[in-house]
């Protein structure tokens, strides 16, 4: 059995409610007093509970964040909601959502240890259902979403729509009339987003986009890649594509390379996201910015707003996307 906050008391001479207020910082203790509680703890090696923590102030000043995986996709996300929590004294514990019914149980224990004050989530597919159940159950909540979710509960997401419009935009700008796009899964919301803003745009300037240039896609880098040759096998005509993220667009630079296709003279590309690797590709990838860090910043800032039950607290908070363009698109210097 572990060391307990009771032999941390027995040892250390007092009450295990001292003790507690030592681990919490709350009401006044007298210096001797909290030395010889700090030096029970170093001699027996206790680690305090979440729980023990927050016995005095009645919270555990951390907070839950549940992902899909560990990928670094998550990486800008991660940093700025650990930055904004760290800049408010709380913690955080990572729980991932990539072992179905374990990792439920595993946050239901979590949960019912009470062992976070509230609950971040990025795309809890397959577990929306349970995440609105611990919610209605009074648990705080925030979802971290581009797939276009819309819970009962408080989200931060982005303008898909308005992205897809922006990209198009764009083509239509540098006098590009016939883009073939690669889509994310049909299921997402953010997909159907996308494509949605993105062929209103050019429908609006006179141009119908027929179904050989619309292809489906899996936001993997390799069917960017299958899809534009397979493109370029059936004879479709195109002087653009659009990727519906960043991976996707680097396997549409790699296959319009291997068909001796000059980027942007003779075809135009444009990613989603504006993840690292965007600035790598050659020639480096015009995208759509979605702002990862400003999302993850606001979802925490929200979160801990309905953690202090804040009256000032937003229901939710959308934050948009913005155009960046690089080699891809741009034309370089004849100079």
């Amino acid at each position: 059995m572990g060391v307990t906050i009771s032999d941390v008391a027995a040892r250390a001479g007092v009450s295990k409610t001292t003790v507690s207020r030592v681990l919490n910082g709350k009401g006044e203790i007298r210096e001797n007093t909290i030395l010889k509680v700090r030096e029970a703890i170093s001699e027996l090696g206790y680690v305090p509970s979440a729980g023990a923590v927050g016995l005095a102030r009645g919270t555990t000043q951390m907070i839950g964040m549940l992902v899909p995986d560990m990928a670094w996709a998550w990486a800008g996300i991660v940093q700025a909601v650990v930055e904004t929590l760290e800049t408010e004294g709380f913690g955080l514990r990572m729980l991932t959502w990539n072992r179905g019914e374990e990792s439920l149980r595993r946050l239901g224990l979590q949960v019912a240890a009470k062992s976070f004050d509230g609950l971040l989530v990025i795309e809890p597919e397959g577990a929306l259902g349970y995440i609105t159940e611990l919610h209605e159950a009074g648990l705080p909540v925030v979802l971290i979403d581009d797939r276009f979710h819309r819970p009962g509960f408080p989200y931060v997401a982005t303008t898909n729509r308005e992205g897809g419009e922006q990209a198009a935009r764009h083509l239509l700008d540098i006098g590009r009339r016939r883009p073939l796009v690669v889509t994310g899964p049909e299921a997402f919301g953010c997909t159907r987003e996308r494509l949605g803003g993105f062929v209103d745009v050019y429908a609006n300037a006179g141009i119908e986009l027929d179904q050989r240039r619309i292809i489906c896609g899996d936001f993997l880098f390799d069917r960017g890649r299958s899809a534009v040759a397979q493109a370029l096998a059936d004879g479709v005509e195109f002087d653009a594509v659009f990727g519906h993220n960043d991976p996707t667009a680097a396997g549409v630079l790699a296959a319009l390379h291997e068909a001796g296709l000059r980027i942007p003279q003779d075809v135009s590309v444009v990613g989603f996201d504006d993840i690292e690797l965007a600035s790598y590709t050659y020639p480096a990838l015009t995208t759509i910015r979605q702002p990862m860090r400003e999302m993850g910043a606001a979802a925490a800032r929200l979160l801990l707003d309905h953690v202090r039950r804040s009256p000032e607290a937003a229901p939710s908070c959308i934050i948009p996307t913005n155009l960046v363009v690089r080699g891809s698109t741009l034309k370089p210097s004849s100079n």
